[in-house]
């Protein structure tokens, strides 16, 4: 079955109180919640997390350890380092970062992100991650971006045989590779290609939705799944296929009232399918 997660906006929040209102939000994955400086804190969030059957999905390790300023670049990769082995640690199921950026922006689009170089150079980077740490409980993992490496099956592909390293999965987010009317109009043939070729590797999802305006040049802008286009009813029989206990993290909203309709919109699909989400 697959597990749904999101996040929770909570006064004073403790790990007992945190765990409680995930699981009333019907939440069993999550972000980790904690920074793993304070060792007694991290306890006892895991401690919380098992008792409500809530699985640490990711370890974010946003950052910038391709940038063209090498004193960033490396600082990005001892904190990756950090993370994935924080990740490892708790027995999270991925650390995860998007690539980077060659510009001033670090998650930003520049006209270097997409040459043979910056290839080269993420499969470098990722590398020297993984060997720093050489995880053996979680993985490390990239997200897509629409302007970076990996920006689609093929590119995540090619990127999985030239990193070369068990520890490398995948992390999947289609709306971030939904970026012209040809693949906004066809989402169902852009999950059904993507799990095709990687299916085997996928530790973790992103949910969201992406809606094209009719406004000139082109506007695609993230929203609330539901309230876009991709094709949930694909993304979710396609997942459920790979019989797996895959996290499926609802992300960048605001309140609560948006993660509920967000779950319950997703659980809807769900139902008519009859998937079972955990």
């Amino acid at each position: 079955m697959l597990r749904l997660g999101g996040q929770v906006f909570i006064e004073n929040q403790q790990p007992e109180t945190w765990a409680k209102a995930m699981h009333q939000a019907g939440f069993r994955a999550a972000t980790c919640p904690f920074d793993g400086k304070d060792r007694d804190l991290m306890k006892a969030y895991l401690d919380a997390a098992e008792q409500h059957n809530i699985v640490i999905a990711e370890v974010g390790a946003w950052s910038n350890p391709i940038s063209i300023d090498e004193t960033i670049a490396k600082q990005a990769i001892n904190y990756c380092a950090e993370r994935l082995q924080l990740a490892d640690d708790i027995g999270a199921r991925v650390c995860v970062n998007i690539a980077g950026s060659r510009g001033t922006v670090w998650d930003g689009p520049h006209e270097l992100n997409l040459t043979d170089d910056t290839f080269n150079l993420i499969v470098d980077t990722v590398r020297a991650i993984i060997d720093q740490v050489k995880p053996t409980r979680t993985t490390f993992a990239l997200e897509m971006m629409p302007w970076v490496y990996p920006n689609s099956a093929d590119s995540y592909a090619a990127l999985l045989k030239a990193i070369d390293r068990p520890q490398f999965g995948v992390h999947f987010d289609p709306v971030n590779i939904v970026n012209s009317p040809e693949t906004y109009y066809h989402t169902d043939a852009l999950i059904i290609d993507f799990i095709e070729k990687l299916g085997p590797h996928i530790v973790n999802v992103h949910a969201k939705d992406i809606l094209l305006q009719p406004k000139l040049t082109l506007h695609l802008d993230e929203v609330i799944p539901g309230r876009g286009n991709l094709r949930y009813d694909v993304l979710l029989t396609q997942l459920n296929k790979l019989q797996r206990d895959i996290p499926v993290m609802i992300e960048h909203l605001s309140t609560n009232e948006q993660y509920t309709e967000a779950a319950q919109y997703i659980r809807s699909v769900a139902e008519q399918l009859r998937i079972v989400i955990n």
